[in-house]
């Protein structure tokens, strides 16, 4: 259904450890993040899981065989509006060094 779920941390660990319920293979759906969402549970003033999944798919290729070189799939997390500007823009110019220094006056 979706990529990204959030979901209140439960109190009893054991309850919500799997995205697809505890049981998945003998499940006849709905259970897990469905499940969890649809109690449409309060997120404010709590802690939250972030469940995030993804799908990787492998194209073999010559350079495969006979061994197969690592694959790498990856997740960020990276914040947008959370600053008016860059913070890096209101830092003071760096003190001018003797001897070599690469600051420029």
């Amino acid at each position: 259904d979706h990529h990204m779920w959030v979901t209140p941390n439960s109190d009893t660990c054991n309850e919500e450890m799997y995205a697809a319920g505890n049981y998945p293979n003998q499940s006849s759906g709905g259970d897990g993040l469905p499940k969890w969402t649809d109690q449409d549970r309060n997120l404010v003033d709590t802690d939250l899981v972030l469940w995030y999944t993804f799908g990787h798919t492998h194209i073999p290729r010559l350079e495969d065989y006979p061994v197969m070189p690592t694959a790498h799939v990856g997740f960020m997390l990276k914040p947008n509006g959370f600053f008016d500007q860059n913070p890096a823009n209101n830092l003071p110019p760096p003190e001018p060094k003797s001897g070599g220094s690469c600051t420029h006056e």
